[in-house]
């Protein structure tokens, strides 16, 4: 028992160094957006930022009952622009799919994208990330009350989204338990509302927005990784100024503890 309680707080460390030091790159086509990027100064002229974000991912970035984007992201998002150009509203904010979100950074169609972006080192070849500005990981969810930490799922099923990285974290962590391949979050409910599955295997930006959505189910404390989220901007020496002014802008909300004061407020771990 002392030997897993030691490598999950090595691997916690591990990654938690690793962390402000991950990137992302783009390995898709645009997506024929209308906006474009410009560096700092070309920003202040026409007065507003242009920014890719999600509009369907609680609580990240997802429309209100009246149809506003709300959540971490674009509070951030929001935060930037006061910061860059002195009001909240000088912001355009463009939603894009999950394939999108960093071809329009890529191909110079937004100044920034916001949008729950993973950022590691191979994909910092061809596009730049901020500092992070809130750590994701893999978690549990489940409704089963016998569940109660890791080790409680040692030896039962667990669902894991077929092909992603959550595999092998999974099986690092708990060898001996059994993995239940599903294609969608949707299949992982069914799994869990019929008892199939004991627990849920994701991360636990997209599992807290479930929990919100479905009371009845909690999330385990314990986090198997630690996977930073950054603002994406586009390379390039004319952009240097806007990568900065971000940086150090993010580097603010996080000593000043503002961005941890909306990490509480919107239910994230």
């Amino acid at each position: 028992m002392d030997n897993g309680c030691n490598r999950w707080q090595a691997i916690s460390r591990l990654h938690l160094i690793l962390s402000a030091t991950i990137f992302c790159l783009l390995m898709m086509m645009g997506t024929g957006a209308i906006a474009s990027a410009a560096p700092m100064p070309e920003i202040q002229r026409r007065g507003y930022l242009t920014v890719a974000v999600k509009d369907s991912l609680r609580p990240l970035a997802f429309k209100d009952e009246d149809g506003n984007l709300q959540g971490l992201e674009i509070d951030l998002a929001k935060r930037l622009a006061v910061d860059l150009l002195g009001q909240a509203d000088a912001i355009k904010l463009q939603p894009v799919g999950n394939r999108d979100r960093l071809s329009v950074v890529f191909d110079h169609q937004v100044d920034l994208a916001i949008a729950r972006i993973t950022a590691t080192e191979s994909r910092a070849r061809l596009v730049s990330f901020s500092v992070p500005y809130y750590l994701d990981s893999t978690v549990f969810i489940t409704q089963n009350t016998s569940v109660q930490q890791p080790s409680d799922l040692a030896k039962r099923k667990i669902a894991v989204l077929n092909n992603s990285s959550t595999i092998a974290k999974v099986r690092y962590f708990l060898p001996t338990a059994e993995l239940v391949g599903v294609n969608s979050y949707a299949e992982a409910r069914e799994q869990l509302e019929n008892n199939t599955v004991a627990a849920f295997a994701a991360d636990a930006s997209v599992l807290t927005g479930w929990v919100q959505e479905y009371p009845q189910y909690r999330l385990l404390p314990t986090k198997l990784s630690t996977e930073p989220l950054s603002v994406a901007m586009p390379k390039g020496l004319q952009y240097d100024e806007l990568r900065r002014k971000v940086n150090e802008a993010i580097a603010r909300y996080i000593a000043e503890g503002w961005l941890s004061e909306r990490v509480k407020y919107w239910g994230l771990l």
